[in-house]
């Protein structure tokens, strides 16, 4: 074979891996709508003022006949909705990894949370179960999702490129996330004018995202390909069988299994601020929606920035070090929000500034570090695991969060228990030596890690 056909070749496949890279981003593209639109500025407040509207005279609903304090009914479907996720998403993984039929389950998971997104249109009056049914099945899907979209970076870049592909990904989403906000903000603001209540404003948000979500999904299912299948289990297990044949499966890989606790740890953290800062925002500091959307329209602009930049700090000083760095950022930030006046949106535009320009980064460094510590031909089984504590689908910390509300009635009290998962996910992290993990998985050791 002559130089030139081996160069047309090269030139070739790399065509065709960037090809497959922008279609990866446009999924970012999709589904960030959901975690921003949805999840972090209209469902928690919206939902649970339709909880309040259910509620009994003391402040309780009663699902399934448990009383539940109204304040606290978001943050516990957050969690219940892990639970269906913990269950789904091994026996997914594995699955993805045998047949090595990625693309068609995560356009199934993909399609399922859209339309349960969609379907928010319909929750109003008092239908408060209705919403955390929707928020159940929503979120558990986009984790399914995320997790099989995730497990594609480690096909589509070389370890060299992971960290500038994993923060264009973010990026992508966060520009996605910042674009539908000025939309919403537009509506919310004018409903009047568009000849919608305030309640119609939301739903129509809402189900918006879901919209959104399900059109762009159609850019990556064109342009990802499935690649062949790992043999590996002749059957497959039932989820928690399966999540406990991952766990024992990385047992062999300590050092991975001890990377993926710190950040099941720091990004409980960050997850559940994302979830609960707007009920923050509303029920204890009093602002109202526009402010809400304004300061989320913020984080999603600086976080576009924030991850192209720390993208550029971990070629220099490694990816560890730059996460760790995130989470000092991340810990002083969230303490500080403990103080913030009631009715001053002004602080709470400087607070959502500083969550912006660390949170596209310590999310994008984290996957693609992550990235180099899965063993080949795992990645969705492994990404299955670490997709439990992402986008809002960590358990811990919302149920942390809910308690402490239920305990004390102070959302202060609550959004500052958040930081001991910084302060210990920091911990953990600064003992894992990732150079050594990365050759024990037996990958190539990238020279900045």
């Amino acid at each position: 074979m002559g130089t030139g056909t081996v160069q047309a070749q090269g030139s070739g496949e790399a065509a065709g891996r960037r090809r497959e890279q922008r279609g990866w981003y446009f999924y970012d593209w999709a589904c960030s709508v959901y975690s921003t639109s949805v999840l972090t500025v209209f469902l928690g407040p919206y939902l649970t003022s339709v909880a309040e509207s259910a509620a009994d005279a003391d402040g309780f609903v009663h699902p399934l006949g448990l009383p539940v304090r109204a304040g606290s009914f978001f943050a516990y479907s957050v969690s219940l909705s892990v639970i269906l996720a913990v269950v789904v998403m091994p026996l997914v993984g594995g699955t993805a990894d045998r047949t090595g039929r990625k693309k068609p389950l995560l356009g199934a998971a993909a399609y399922v949370g859209a339309a349960a997104t969609t379907a928010m249109f319909f929750l109003d009056g008092r239908r408060y179960l209705l919403g955390g049914v929707l928020l159940i099945v929503a979120n558990a899907a986009q984790s399914v999702a995320m997790m099989l979209y995730n497990s594609y970076l480690p096909q589509i870049a070389p370890p060299e490129e992971r960290d500038a592909v994993s923060s264009r990904g973010w990026a992508f989403g966060y520009a996605a996330g910042s674009l539908v906000l000025i939309g919403d903000l537009v509506l919310y603001s004018a409903h009047d004018a568009f000849g919608l209540s305030e309640t119609a404003a939301v739903r129509v948000c809402l189900a918006a995202a879901g919209l959104w979500w399900g059109a762009f999904t159609l850019v990556p299912l064109r342009r990802l390909r499935d690649r062949g299948a790992a043999a590996v289990r002749e059957a497959t297990a039932p989820g928690l069988r399966q999540l406990a044949a991952t766990v024992r499966d990385m047992r062999r890989h300590p050092l991975t299994l001890a990377f993926l606790l710190a950040y099941l740890v720091y990004n409980d953290g960050i997850q559940t601020v994302i979830s609960q800062a707007s009920v923050y925002g509303s029920q204890e500091l009093g602002l109202g929606q526009s402010t809400l959307i304004g300061a989320v329209l913020l984080v999603q602009v600086l976080a576009v920035a924030g991850a192209l930049a720390m993208g550029r700090l971990a070629r220099t000083y490694g990816a560890r070090r730059t996460i760790l760095g995130s989470l000092v950022a991340w810990t002083l930030t969230l303490a500080a929000g403990y103080f913030l006046p009631a009715g001053a949106p002004g602080w709470f535009f400087v607070l959502a500034a500083g969550i912006g320009l660390v949170l596209g980064g310590s999310q994008a460094l984290s996957r693609s570090l992550f990235s180099h510590l899965v063993p080949p031909g795992k990645e969705a089984e492994y990404f299955s695991a670490y997709e439990m504590s992402d986008r809002g689908m960590s358990w811990l910390g919302p149920l942390l969060f809910g308690v402490t509300y239920q305990l004390t009635g102070s959302y202060r009290s609550a959004i500052v228990s958040l930081v001991a998962f910084f302060v210990i996910g920091f911990a953990l992290l600064a003992r894992v030596p990732v150079r050594r993990a990365i050759g024990e998985a037996g990958n190539p050791v990238p020279e900045k890690i």
